[in-house]
């Protein structure tokens, strides 16, 4: 199968085969965990788009979906410290279990913040599902009640992640090769 980009990047960590799978089997233990009782999954934008809407079709219980919005990074180099909301929630979460889902968890700060932000609304229930994690860079805990797969302490693309709007559509994610950023500030998720 010819990839796109292929020449940008220098080893993919999971096939369109191995992320499909994996997705699935998070739904399932979803559907699972959250039987009898409606689930609203906010994605976080913009990354998490596509594994949301996979993520969601492999659920077997009832499910609503709500986008919110955060930056976090002041500069490509490092985390700003401060989380501003871009777009809120459409609808209210009070009384609601909450699934919150993001692409990848890197410092961990972001999601700690969007955590106790989507508490402070009174949900009956607040989980994370994570398609990517680099436990490495974490810099709070973090609890992630569903996890994709770990990946290394290097830029990675594709499957919703991004560098400068580019390898979003890619159906994997692998590592983009240094070159392509060199002379830049480090991308965010490095």
């Amino acid at each position: 199968m010819k990839v796109l980009y292929r020449e940008d990047l220098s080893t993919i960590l999971y096939t369109e085969t191995q992320i499909a799978t994996r997705v699935a089997e998070m739904g399932a233990q979803i559907s699972a965990d959250y039987d009898g009782k409606p689930l609203v999954m906010v994605g976080v934008l913009n990354g998490a788009v596509f594994f949301l809407a996979d993520l969601m079709r492999s659920i077997r219980v009832p499910v609503s979906m709500d986008l919110v919005a955060i930056s976090s990074y002041g500069s490509y180099s490092s985390t700003s410290g401060v989380v501003r909301i871009m777009k809120d929630l459409d609808e209210s979460v009070e009384s609601k279990h909450v699934l919150i889902v993001e692409d990848i968890v890197d410092t961990g700060l972001t999601l700690n913040y969007l955590v106790d932000y989507m508490r402070a609304r009174n949900p009956a229930s607040v989980k994370v599902a994570a398609m990517l994690s680099k436990p490495s860079r974490h810099r709070v805990k973090v609890q992630l009640d569903y996890l994709g797969f770990e990946v290394p302490d290097e830029f990675v693309v594709g499957y919703g992640l991004d560098y400068a709007q580019r390898y979003r559509n890619l159906p994997v994610v692998a590592v983009l090769k240094p070159e392509i950023y060199a002379g830049h500030d480090t991308p965010p998720n490095l």
